[in-house]
């Protein structure tokens, strides 16, 4: 067997020697996400691998189930980051299309993930380095063109135009390329290679009169008033700018130090720092005069002002889809000024898509593939979306509710809550860096997942430990308090959310309103009986519309559908995480970038369930 990304070598006995050796240690970097291999029940240290939190620490991709064809995109670029040699394990699903095929695939089972760790152990062993591998490409990692503002380097489009701050031409770049010179640097290069023909020019409009001229190209010059056809700045008095020019050849300073003397004392703006502003515009008067000269106090005015009134270069940086401590699947956008977060906002790479009211006969679903379909969509919270599906389609069909039915299914629906508390808890621990917490919730979660009420009971007196550890940690608390405050009046909170809102609203709220309800969840299981997995009660072939709602880990999700004789032929979803996703913009402005990355964190987004 030739691994996919073997490195390159003839195998001799010292490269044999060093493959054994990784094949002992590997390390896996999990998509979507650890969170994903907990609700499926895998262990990924028990079966011999430790997880990476970046793509240049990890030996083996770890895909678990189908991807969506934008976290596909987004795996192939963390593919290619992964040093050789790199191996590509795939559990419960198809290779995904923009990789190479997969060197180990099984089913999604804690069985078979050990089965196929052995099998990628022996294979590294044997074809860590081959003496011709292929190299990888994909159509994602191809060079894409993109526009650029040489002010503004936050303002990026796929299209040539012009800036929408400043006006200039925006410039094109290779996507991913940093941002291209200044105008300044640009000015001096150009004034470098064509000085003398600069002052040619320069003598034949003396003798011309007045005109009027570009402050960063002054070798065009127009006899009206007009603006730059290089880069759209508005043209100023020809001796206006003949004496900005000869004042800083007087005093010795180059339009480069006068950029950085300009970029050095911007602060004020529209935070309340206009004394700040109005004693920068004094400075620069008295610099430069009446020369008309746009300083980057002038082109940056209009901008938002980090909240300690500093303006530096922004920069918009992508978090996901596969961050430690975020959700597997989201997208999180901030741009940043500096370390501070002025703007942000998440997108989700694999959200279900609501059918609409004429769905085509061939993407009818009859009732149970169904439930199954919505219940496998939605990986963080089966047991809740498949109840919903069977509630839904049951009430469709005119079935009536039955107590016994009803106390199993909600059992089932609580320990799952349990649980579900437990991997947000993992996932903040691996954020914050406390592994104590990520370890102890992880294995609890494993634990909770399939236990019968016995056995929870059992458990109680773990999860009652945990509970008081976190009480006694005041790193936590200091990490968590103040942090993604929302108050009762934000629009359409749900679930812990919500309830969190009541008591502080932030961070430290919402992970004290989760150990509470893990604590009612056990006791509803006490009194509700044995917790049994949500099926389908008998509807012959039923026709009609049935609605449900459902109180899910992440809070209140709404399920309307159009039955025809046992076919689902249209349905509508309504989330608590298509709602919440819209609130981190809020959150995250004004805070530093770690304080933001915590407050996302807090809401427990799924991906999965954000609807559109």
């Amino acid at each position: 067997m030739t691994l996919a990304g073997a490195r390159k070598g003839r195998p001799s006995i010292v490269q044999r020697l060093v493959g054994r050796a990784l094949a002992r240690n590997l390390s896996c970097l999990i998509v979507p996400g650890p969170e994903v291999a907990l609700a499926h029940g895998l262990d990924v240290a028990a079966a011999g691998m430790r997880i990476a939190d970046t793509p240049r620490d990890a030996a083996v991709l770890l895909v678990i189930g189908e991807l969506s064809q934008k976290l596909d995109e987004a795996t192939a670029v963390l593919y290619a980051q992964m040093p050789r040699p790199r191996a590509i394990l795939v559990l419960g699903g198809p290779s995904p299309p923009s990789l190479p095929h997969a060197d180990v695939s099984a089913g999604l089972s804690q069985a078979e993930l050990i089965d196929a760790t052995g099998r990628l152990q022996r294979a590294l062993a044997e074809s860590a380095f081959a003496a011709s591998p292929e190299d990888f490409d994909a159509s994602v990692l191809q060079a894409r063109t993109e526009y650029v503002c040489p002010m503004h380097p936050e303002v990026v489009e796929d299209e040539p135009g012009t800036c929408p701050k400043c006006g200039m031409d925006l410039v094109a770049r290779e996507a991913g390329d940093s941002a291209p010179e200044s105008g300044h640097d640009h000015e001096h290069e150009h004034q470098h290679h064509s000085h003398e023909h600069e002052q040619e020019q320069c003598h034949d409009h003396d003798n011309a009169g007045t005109g009027y001229t570009c402050p960063m190209h002054p070798e065009v010059v127009q006899d009206e008033p007009g603006s730059c056809p290089k880069c759209g700045m508005d043209l100023v008095a020809r001796e206006d700018a003949e004496d900005e020019r000869t004042g800083d050849e007087a005093s010795g300073h180059s339009l480069d130090l006068e950029h950085h003397h300009d970029h050095a004392h911007q602060h004020g703006g529209s935070d309340g720092h206009s004394e700040h502003e109005s004693s920068d515009h004094d400075h620069i008067g008295h610099d430069h005069g009446a020369s008309g000269f746009m300083s980057m106090i002038e082109v940056t005015k209009d901008l938002p002002r980090s909240a300690d009134g500093l303006a530096m270069d922004w920069i918009e940086v992508p978090f996901g889809p596969c961050f430690p401590g975020l959700p597997g699947g989201l997208k999180l956008t901030l741009t940043l000024d500096g370390d501070g977060v002025t703007e942000g906002q998440a997108t989700s790479l694999v959200g279900i898509t609501n059918e609409g009211e004429d769905v085509e006969e061939s993407e009818e679903m009859n009732a149970q593939t169904f439930i199954e379909h919505l219940a496998s969509t939605m990986p963080l919270a089966p047991v809740s979306y498949r109840l919903l599906a069977c509630l839904a389609i049951e009430r469709a069909a005119g079935v009536n509710d039955d107590p016994s039915t009803t106390q199993a299914r909600n059992g089932a629906l609580e320990r799952e809550r349990i649980a579900s508390h437990l991997g947000w808890l993992a996932q903040m621990g691996r954020q914050l860096g406390f592994a104590w917490l990520t370890q102890q919730a992880a294995t609890l979660q494993l634990q909770v997942r399939e236990a019968n009420r016995d056995r929870l009971a059992a458990l109680e007196p773990a999860l009652r430990v945990l509970d008081t550890r976190l009480g006694r940690t005041p790193l936590l608390k200091a990490r968590l308090k103040g942090i993604g405050v929302l108050s009762t009046a934000s629009s359409d909170l749900r679930g812990p959310v919500a309830r969190a809102a009541n008591e502080g609203g932030d961070a430290w709220a919402r992970l004290w309103q989760r150990l509470a309800e893990i604590t009612a969840s056990l006791d509803l299981i006490k009194s509700n009986g044995e917790p049994e997995l949500p099926s389908l009660r008998n509807i012959v072939e039923g026709s009609g519309t049935g609605e449900a709602t459902v109180d899910t880990p992440r809070g209140e999700v709404r399920l309307s559908l159009k039955l025809e004789r046992g076919q689902v032929t249209s349905f509508k979803l309504d989330t608590a995480c298509s709602h919440h996703i819209g609130l981190v913009a809020k959150l995250v402005e004004g805070r530093e970038l770690g304080d933001a990355l915590v407050a996302v964190g807090s809401l427990d987004l799924s991906p999965w369930e954000v609807s559109s």
